[in-house]
Parts: C-alpha cells; sequence; structure tokens
C-alpha cells in the first residue's frame, strides 16, 4: 500500500483533528504498516501480520461501542497521522484506565502532528469519563518521550528487553497521565449497575 505525499509544513493550513471514518482506514493502515516495519514505536506493535483494512474497521466500530476516541489529524485533505485508546485491562476494576497509542506519517514527523493529536486525545477521553492514560513507548524513541512529557505524561516504569524485533531487544518505558481529576475524587458511575458485593452468612469455614 502506497503512503500518502507530504505536503511541505510551510503549505499546511490549520492541522484539523477531527474522529476517524472508514474512509481514513486506507492510510491510517499505510502509517501503521511503516511504524511497524520500519520505524520505533510502541514495543506493544511488534506485530507479524499486517493490518487488514477490515480489521482496522472492526477495530473502529469496537472503540465506538465504548465510547472510546479514535481521532485522525488532517493537513489539506491528507490524513497525517491517527490516535487512540482501548481499555488498558479487561478486568472491571481498570475500566478507568486506558492504554493508547499515536502514529504520525513518516513523511510528517517533528511537524508538531503529535503535539495537537495527543492533547486532543488526552481531552477526548477525560470528556468520556476516564481517569488515567497509559503508554509503552521504546527507550530509544527520545521524541516520542519528549511529546508525553510535555503533554503531561510522567515516567512510571522501565522495561528492560521485553521486546525483539529488527534484530535487537528493545527496553519500554512506561509513561502515565491523569485524565480529568485523576483519582483525585471518585469517578461516576456511568449509569451501571453498582458491583456485585459477596456476602458471607454463617460460618465461612465450617468442619468436615
Amino acid at each position: 500500500m502506497t503512503a500518502q505525499p507530504a505536503v511541505p509544513a510551510a503549505h499546511w493550513p490549520d492541522i484539523v483533528i477531527r474522529p476517524s471514518s472508514d474512509g481514513d482506514v486506507a492510510p491510517m493502515v499505510a502509517i501503521y504498516e511503516h511504524h511497524i516495519r520500519r520505524g520505533v514505536g510502541d514495543v506493544g506493535d511488534f506485530e507479524e501480520e499486517r493490518l487488514l483494512p477490515d480489521d482496522l474497521k472492526r477495530r473502529r466500530k469496537t472503540m465506538r461501542k465504548k465510547r472510546l476516541p479514535h481521532l485522525v489529524a488532517e493537513c489539506a485533505g491528507l490524513v497525517a497521522g491517527y490516535a487512540y485508546a482501548v481499555p488498558f485491562r479487561k478486568r472491571p476494576a481498570y475500566r478507568y484506565t486506558l492504554k493508547h497509542s499515536i502514529y504520525v506519517h513518516p513523511d510528517h514527523l517533528h511537524s508538531g502532528i503529535g503535539r495537537r493529536l495527543l492533547p486532543a486525545l488526552i481531552e477526548a477521553c477525560a470528556a468520556g469519563g476516564y481517569r488515567q492514560m497509559i503508554g509503552y513507548i521504546d527507550a530509544r524513541n527520545e521524541a516520542s518521550l519528549r511529546l508525553h512529557e510535555a503533554c503531561g505524561f510522567t515516567r512510571v516504569g522501565y522495561l528492560p528487553a521485553i521486546g525483539y524485533k529488527y534484530g535487537r531487544w528493545s527496553d519500554s518505558v512506561m509513561v502515565q497521565c491523569p485524565l480529568g481529576t485523576g483519582s483525585n475524587d471518585q469517578p461516576a458511575a456511568w449509569g451501571r449497575p453498582p458491583e456485585p458485593v459477596l456476602v458471607v452468612t454463617g460460618d465461612p469455614f465450617p468442619e468436615a
């Protein structure tokens, strides 16, 4: 798949951040394939199989059902990057925490796309009632680490040699950013029923 041609930064109109659509799938797949095969990105994205357009469409549909944002940065009518968030873990205790990914077109790196996409993603996730955002970044990707720190993330963990690709071991830096009021107060119930409480009556450990 051929990536979209680059537009010189000096000739860009304002960058538009908007929800992605099925019409954006082809350029998003092209951007993704570049990063997992040649770029230095998230260690968690060391995939061996190609991302197919239908797979990405299904992922977007699932995210919409869960009120999770999937955003693109558009410049001069071209998709210059995209970002999204997924549940950090499946268990209910982690339902207010998300894990995110952000990808920028290889011809538009270091041009301010990430600095527009990431804050928009943070804002959208906070508006959805989520409280924490986690990211895993290749330790060699200093540009991404600087971007995240500029957007309010802090380094909370270092995982040495957890990934292997491109003939090398990869270290991962775990970063975290509070969303909204973070842990300063109780989260809203989102209209969900209360979690079940286990009530034990009588002797919980009767003799055999």
